[in-house]
């Protein structure tokens, strides 16, 4: 009853038992949070205090056991709300610190995605900010550790492999790696290194979330083949070839469910050995009259630079070779996915068409 107060939500525990060994603690099994549980279940906890501290005014908990820990995306919404304090409210009669927390068999439904399950432990000190954290996939897909460093930071490493991104674009990694630091409010990606799709990707980044989301950083991209990885962003896109690129990027928003149309984005890029899918330029420059869709264009290089600015993608200095076909121009892909600008195509030694690409990313045009 007093937890649901607190949390507005129905609140229900199936056993509550005490026992003595290994150490005097409190067994709680079958807790559901929200209706029929839709915000949160566990199914043990386990809680062992320090029977000293019970006598003064901080009540320590030694640890804190949970197992089949099921969080859902509704109460990770909610968690702001339920951890807000009142100023009005008086005083704490006694303070709670908590040492240890212990998760066996833990998940995060977030939508449509589950993370997990995995396993964790972390280490708390009297501030109520981790000290320590070990976490690892029950799948040993995944593992991820946070230890002491310097100026109240922890020492991030993830090492992942054949893992695909829980959130966002599902990305396979075939190997990855990642080294920094950590603070309640940010994270500082000094070293990333991976291995997917053929190729390599490696970098720095840059996230902090004191006030809202800013995130920057740089990369590296190495013979990655875009076939499969284009489509997990764009699935009407298709091109493939291998790609080499030096994005660097930024973007800052108040609503962290946004930064995707806040960011920005520049790179030069150069794919060899692809095709281009939805648009046959050849083809295009030698029916003088027909406005031309569909086909494909075989290329063996297709350079340019390429920026992006909430939504508005620009390709500029683009290049295409391929045989007796050579292309340059620009194009521009608006925030609702239409087309715009001019290629002017050589076909052979003489001639040259200046096209005019329209349509859309689904349905690419082009006209003499």
């Amino acid at each position: 009853a007093m937890v649901s107060d607190k949390l507005k939500e129905p609140v229900t525990l199936r056993k509550l038992a005490l026992r003595g060994l290994p150490l005097p603690h409190a067994v709680i099994e079958g807790i559901e949070v929200g209706k029929a549980g839709d915000h949160l279940k566990a199914g043990k906890v386990a809680v062992t205090p320090d029977l000293l501290s019970m006598l003064s005014s901080t009540k320590v908990i030694r640890s804190i056991d949970i197992d089949g820990l099921l969080i859902t995306q509704r109460a990770l919404d909610k968690i702001p709300q339920w951890t807000k304090t009142d100023p009005k409210a008086p005083p704490a009669a006694f303070k709670v610190v908590v040492r240890e927390i212990r998760l066996n068999d833990a998940s995060l439904q977030l939508q449509k995605k589950k993370l997990g399950p995995f396993d964790a432990e972390v280490d708390i000190g009297d501030d109520g900010l981790p000290l320590r954290a070990l976490l690892s996939a029950r799948d040993g897909k995944l593992k991820a550790s946070l230890l002491p460093a310097d100026k109240g930071r922890l020492r991030l490493a993830v090492d992942a492999r054949d893992w695909s991104l829980p959130l966002g674009p599902p990305m396979k990694f075939d190997e990855l790696k990642v080294s920094g630091f950590a603070t309640p409010t940010s994270l500082d990606l000094r070293q990333l290194e991976s291995k997917l799709y053929q190729g390599k990707i490696g970098g720095t980044m840059e996230i902090d979330w004191q006030k809202g989301l800013r995130l920057k950083g740089q990369l590296a991209v190495d013979a990655v083949e875009l076939r499969e990885l284009v489509p997990l962003f764009s699935p009407s896109a298709k091109i493939s070839g291998r790609l080499n690129a030096k994005p660097v990027f930024s973007g800052e928003t108040a609503k962290p469910e946004q930064i995707a149309a806040a960011m920005r984005l520049e790179t030069p890029f150069d794919i060899r050995n692809g095709v281009l899918q939805g648009i046959d330029l050849q083809r295009a420059a030698t029916q003088l009259i027909k406005r031309e869709s569909g086909g494909e264009t075989r290329f063996d290089t297709l350079t340019g630079h390429f920026a992006m600015d909430r939504g508005t993608q620009r390709i500029t200095n683009l290049k295409v070779t391929s045989g007796s076909l050579g292309a340059e121009g620009n194009v521009t892909i608006a925030p609702d996915k239409s087309l715009s600008g001019r290629v002017n195509a050589q076909v052979g030694s003489t001639l040259v068409v200046p096209l005019n690409i329209s349509g859309t990313v689904d349905s690419p045009m082009a006209l003499p």
